[in-house]
């Protein structure tokens, strides 16, 4: 298949995404309807996007005779559709990284480091940093952003293989900052960045700052 073909699947099968996020489960005619294909191609894309883990297929039974299908979107698609709020993002660090008081922009990176523990802090659990460390891995893995720990130093590491702000930290590397404070409050200890993308490493790193026994 060309390059060219995987980006006509992926604009038709956005498209296809949209409408059942749009329109709540959907039957194969409904969506020939909606998208002027045939029922041949929407079973073939409905395949597709069920083997990739973002469309499930629900059964009706309320009506009379053979029960029909109804697809809809996986949780794993609702997060991908009409979820990327990157402008977003970006406008909103671009004003607090314009607010002038030291004390005043440092409070607001804590608060906003804060909340995004708060977001996954039931999740980390662990008798030690070891195992919190690795519970946080596992968060950041199920939203598609890599982590590894490697337990073979005197201090724990999570490695991070790919940044999971990479826009953001190309225009400022401030953002390092708020993901150390938040990794802190997540495995109940200080945390420091010892490697850094930003710096030519091949990926980031972040050390707990207290013994693996903690």
């Amino acid at each position: 298949m060309s390059d060219n073909d995987d980006t006509i699947h992926e604009s038709s099968d956005s498209g296809f995404l949209a409408l059942m996020r749009r329109n709540g489960p959907m039957s194969v005619a409904e969506l020939g309807e909606a998208t002027s294909v045939t029922a041949t191609a929407v079973r073939q894309r409905l395949s597709r996007l069920m083997a990739d883990g973002l469309v499930r297929r629900e059964t009706d039974r309320s009506g009379r005779g053979r029960p029909s299908h109804r697809y809809s979107l996986s949780e794993k698609a609702r997060q991908r559709v009409g979820s990327n709020f990157a402008d977003l993002a970006i406008v909103l660090w671009e004003e607090i990284r314009r607010v002038n008081d030291p004390e005043v922009r440092q409070g607001l990176l804590a608060r906003v480091a804060s909340s995004l523990a708060e977001r996954y802090a039931d999740r980390v659990e662990g008798k030690n940093l070891v195992d919190r460390l690795r519970a946080a891995g596992e968060v950041f893995d199920e939203r598609s952003v890599p982590f590894e720990v490697d337990d073979s130093r005197e201090l724990p590491v999570l490695r991070a293989l790919e940044c999971p702000y990479p826009t953001l930290a190309e225009r400022d590397r401030g953002i390092c900052a708020v993901e150390r404070l938040m990794m802190a409050e997540l495995i109940e200890s200080d945390v420091k960045l010892t490697q850094c993308r930003l710096d030519g490493h091949s990926c980031c790193e972040f050390a707990a700052a207290a013994p693996a026994a903690g």
